[in-house]
């Protein structure tokens, strides 16, 4: 079971994802989360800074998919300013989300990487359809009230893994 909440990679923010290398281990399509992983939960506007990042995407030829639990309203808010495709109202870690993302991106889970803030949706979800996780911490503390209850429960998950020498470093 811990290993399906083990992500390939723990990373401090998406700015320290290293492009190269995903390329590298055939990775072609990613699948992000949008609240506390791209943008603070309660934020609106897009930053320069994470325009950039998704412009160096494009460059790199990465295809690039939103996969959110959250309102579609807010995900196409973010999704259409880029002009890629979302998955709102996701209900993560459930899989039929994921092979959305992937059939729009058309590409096959062994191509694909999850970029998320959660271990039990990003991470859980993305392990179980067999894709690429990585994990990076949250852009802002404050959250929605139910992710402040599951975190506390994450940060046991997460001192397991690093016990047992499985969270990557």
């Amino acid at each position: 079971m811990l290993n399906l909440l083990c992500p390939n990679v723990y990373l401090k923010s998406i700015y320290d994802l290293d492009l190269d290398k995903l390329k590298k281990n055939g990775i072609k399509g990613i699948i992000t989360d949008l609240d506390n992983t791209l943008i603070a939960w309660n934020q609106n506007q897009m930053i320069p800074k994470l325009d950039q990042w998704f412009n160096e995407l494009k460059k790199e030829n990465f295809k690039i998919c939103i996969v959110s639990n959250n309102s579609q309203e807010r995900v196409n808010l973010f999704a259409d300013s880029l002009n890629i495709p979302a998955i709102p109202k996701a209900e993560k870690p459930r899989r039929k989300a994921f092979r959305l993302a992937l059939q729009e991106l058309k590409i096959m889970p062994h191509e694909g990487a999850v970029i998320g803030d959660q271990v039990f949706t990003d991470v859980l979800g993305g392990n179980r359809m067999g894709l690429f996780t990585v994990l990076v911490l949250p852009v802002s503390e404050h959250e929605f009230i139910g992710t402040k209850f599951v975190r506390k429960v994450e940060r046991h998950v997460l001192q397991a893994l690093k016990k047992k020498g499985m969270l990557p470093q």
